[in-house]
This record gives C-alpha cells, structure tokens and sequence, in this order.
C-alpha cells in the first residue's frame, strides 16, 4: 500500500470513528467476556498500564479489577468523550498511538484490545508496535488481540475478503492483500486487517518483542463467564498475543 493511501485511510479512520462514535459505542457497550484471563492472569498491583486504542473506555471495568496506574488512549475526541462520560474517574486522554505523547519505559503493559488490524499498512502496524515496545519498561509486556482470518462460519466476511482480493489480483484495488473495507450502515466504510498468527507473530518479532503466550479466542456471548477462565473452544474469530519486550 503506498504511503498516501494509508495516511489517506488513517485520517478517515479517525474522523469515522468520530462520526459514528455514538452508534458505535452502542455496539460495544457488552464486556467481551472472552478476553477476561488476558486481565484477570496478567495484570498485578501498582503496575503502570496503558490501554492502546482505548476508545470509549468499554474495558476500563476489566482494569479497575486490579489497583493499577491506568491510561486510556485514542485519537478519537468523540469516543474518548464518551469514555469520560462513562468512568469520570478514570485518565482518558486524546493522543496518537502511532506517536505516544510518554517517555520511554514509562509503562509495565501495554493493551490494545482490537485496535491493530484499524492500521493500515505494514509500516503503519510496525510503527505502532515500536511506540509500545519504546514506552515499556524493561522485559514489559505487550498484550494484544485482533481479528483473524474468517473461518467457513463467517460467510459474510469471507465473501468481503475474496471480493476486494479479486479486486487486488485485478490491480483495481489500493488495499494490500488481506485488507477490506466494510460498509457502516449507509454513512461509512470501516478499515480492517485480517491477520493469520504467522503473519502477526512475524511482525512482533521483527518488531522487538518475544512472544510468550498466542491463541485464538472464541466468539460467544455471556456475561462476565470466563472472567478467570481460557479462550479455548468454539467459534474462533479472534487472535491474542502476550509478547515481552526484548532489547
């Protein structure tokens, strides 16, 4: 993907999540009970944490379970807004993940919970994976999930993806392979990135960083159920990480 492109989709990116930020946070008001171990195994008390792509704050209440020093960011004023509205008590701030306003080693995690495949562009992705490695502390921990591949269950999005690689292999299109852009009701289109675990853990190594923990986690709904439970089982349409920063 060329470099305008991409700064092209990362401004539509922000200004989307700003158009629609209200229905979206409508969408994402449910905790994603399924990622409640990456919290519940690895967070410990009075560590500095920074959530990455935080946007309106939905997991702020899986972070509070633990007395830690939190920081929610993201670029969007609209959902960071919402953000405030819903924990007043919580440090939301607008800011870039691509160029986090911290010093270096100035955190012991970084999550970013479904943020990395938004990132348009390898360059883009690394860039952002080499602000959190710099803002980490020594042997810190990077925590990360995105959406995987569609499997033979998720027709709709698999459809998505053979169209706009056809249209890729018809050299029509200005995405990368594996890239997709979906439509948002009638008002937008959203970027995204289907990731594989090669794919991903490729990027983080050349990226710094030692993977330590990586699977799928399934897609099922319930309310706060695997709170301290695994990822294993089911429908799975999502990849998470637990990577180490190595120097």
């Amino acid at each position: 993907m060329k470099k305008e492109y991409a700064e092209y989709l990362l401004n539509k990116t922000k200004a989307d999540y700003n158009l629609i930020s209200r229905e979206f946070s409508e969408t994402r008001n449910r905790l994603w009970d399924e990622i409640g171990f990456l919290f519940y195994n690895y967070l410990k008390e009075n560590e500095s944490v920074l959530d990455s792509g935080c946007g309106n704050g939905r997991y702020y209440e899986l972070f509070r379970e633990k007395n830690i020093n939190y920081v929610g960011i993201d670029n969007s004023e609209e959902l960071i807004k919402i953000a405030k509205e819903k924990h007043p008590e919580a440090d939301f701030r607008i800011g870039d993940s691509l160029s986090l306003p911290f010093e270096d080693s100035s955190f012991d995690k970084v999550y970013s919970i479904a943020v990395l495949h938004r990132i348009p562009s390898y360059s883009f992705r690394a860039r952002f994976l080499k602000e959190a490695k710099r803002v980490l502390k020594k042997d810190g921990y990077l925590i990360l999930t995105v959406w995987k591949i569609p499997n033979i269950y998720k027709r709709k999005s698999q459809l998505l993806l053979l169209k706009h690689t056809l249209l890729k292999l018809l050299g029509i299109s200005k995405l990368d392979f594996k890239d997709v852009l979906e439509p948002w009701g009638n008002k937008t289109f959203k970027y995204y990135h289907w990731f594989s675990k090669r794919e991903l853990k490729s990027l983080l190594k050349k990226s710094g960083f030692k993977i330590k923990e990586i699977g799928a986690i399934k897609n099922v709904r319930g309310n706060h159920r695997l709170w301290r439970g695994s990822a294993k089982g089911g429908n799975r349409q999502n990849i998470y990480v637990v990577a180490q920063k190595v120097l």
